[in-house]
């Protein structure tokens, strides 16, 4: 028997092998990473920004403007571009780096998979 409490979180929660990332929580952190390199894509706009700091974790932000719909659909958007990061994208982030994922309403036609594959191919651009 393990020293550790079972978590109903399930399977999941005892995954070691997950790189976690940080997160862009405020404006200048934001702004700061307009002056980046931008690789644009069919979902969405990646903006990548190389803080220097090697030892430090990815960090990464989210956003999704009003011209990509109404609040519901902004908020799916996101959702969906989080757990494609939580999912596949965050073992490619590079430490050190910042990165501002815009998303626009295509990513709600994509499939899962597509989405996934997509924001993998443009972090290792």
């Amino acid at each position: 028997m393990s020293d550790r409490p079972e978590t109903s979180a399930g399977p999941m929660a005892s995954k070691t092998s997950e790189k976690t990332v940080g997160r862009l929580k405020c404006r200048p952190q934001f702004l700061a990473v307009r002056d980046g390199e931008k690789r644009k894509g069919r979902y969405f706009l990646l903006e990548v920004l190389d803080r220097k700091a090697k030892a430090e974790p990815a960090r990464v932000g989210f956003t999704v403007t009003k011209k990509q719909g109404n609040a519901v659909e902004r908020n799916r958007i996101r959702r969906r571009l989080k757990e494609a990061v939580r999912t596949e994208a965050a073992i490619a982030m590079q430490p050190g780096h910042d990165y501002v994922i815009v998303g626009r309403s295509d990513v709600l036609k994509a499939s899962f998979a597509d989405l996934q594959k997509a924001l993998v191919r443009r972090i290792t651009a």
